[in-house]
């Protein structure tokens, strides 16, 4: 399996900025620190960390552990961070110390701003975007790529993130199809893509089963589902998304575009992924 590596969210410099305050606390300050935000550390044998400091070892034994592109671990961490700022920081000491304002600096640069009292706050928060497992697919290189490219994207350039919108549409529909064993021409529009995994996966209205599946209530989302990925791409194609140069830039475009043209996008991908991956989903039945 191919997975292409989500961007860390906060760098190795910041963590190691954060690792040198570790030097003058104590072992046990270091773990409640850690641990009052529901951290564990790794067992020491997998610490691929050499320094006689045990302080700052311990620091990493719990840091390793982190995954630092998953938002919902850096969001603890950056509490973890911020009782470290409290428990090093002197509180008799007038102004902003050198440490910290480096810290700040360091902190900045990886989309983060550091207040007066040691708070820690996203510039950008990230985006939660498709959270499914796509591990059980054989490749989700060329999902994972537009993802990240929506969430470096979405609140900076609307233009890009629209393009990126409608190619994470065709990079899931070509996955699917080829889990499935369909072949396709490498050339197909979207719309011809769109409509072949639908059909394969009984997610278009005509061949939708008795039950659920084939309620008229669900035959007409799912013909929704389509204008969805159809619209996306036609908004791209029409100069609002990047992918074709323009004699003149669009006009008026601004971040809820992108919002509203990436969650339209994330929807249908959505549908076509938890149906592949449904081990009761109709299709099932149907294939060879």
């Amino acid at each position: 399996m191919t997975v292409t590596a989500r961007r860390e969210l906060v760098s190795p410099a910041t963590r190691n900025a954060f690792r040198s305050l570790a030097t003058d606390l104590t072992i046990r300050i270091v773990e409640e620190l850690w641990e009052d935000h529901g951290f564990a550390p790794i067992p020491p044998e997998d610490l691929k960390y050499d320094d006689p400091g045990q302080r700052r070892t311990t620091f990493m034994l719990y840091a390793e552990g982190v995954n630092w592109s998953d938002p919902e671990h850096v969001r603890r961490a950056l509490l973890v961070f911020e009782d470290f700022i409290r428990a090093y920081r002197d509180p008799n000491q007038q102004g902003t110390p050198k440490w910290l304002e480096d810290i700040g600096v360091r902190l900045e640069r990886d989309g983060f701003l550091l207040d007066a009292s040691g708070r820690i706050s996203w510039k950008h928060p990230p985006i939660p975007l498709l959270a499914r497992d796509l591990s059980v697919l054989s490749d989700s290189s060329g999902i994972v790529v537009e993802l990240e490219r929506i969430r470096r994207d979405l609140t900076t350039d609307p233009h890009g993130a629209i393009g990126a919108a409608k190619q994470l549409i065709e990079a899931t529909a070509k996955t699917a199809l080829r889990e499935l064993g369909i072949e396709v021409d490498k050339n197909a529009a979207l719309p011809v893509l769109v409509s072949t995994v639908q059909k394969a996966l009984k997610l278009d209205a005509g061949s939708a089963p008795d039950g659920p599946d084939g309620s008229k209530a669900v035959k007409k989302i799912l013909s929704g589902s389509v204008n969805i990925a159809v619209g996306v791409a036609e908004l791209r194609n029409q100069g609002f998304g990047s992918g074709h140069g323009q004699a003149s830039a669009p006009s008026g475009l601004g971040v809820r575009h992108a919002r509203l043209t990436v969650n339209a996008a994330v929807t249908w991908c959505e549908l076509i992924l938890d149906t592949l991956a449904d081990p009761a989903a109709p299709w099932r039945k149907a294939a060879p």
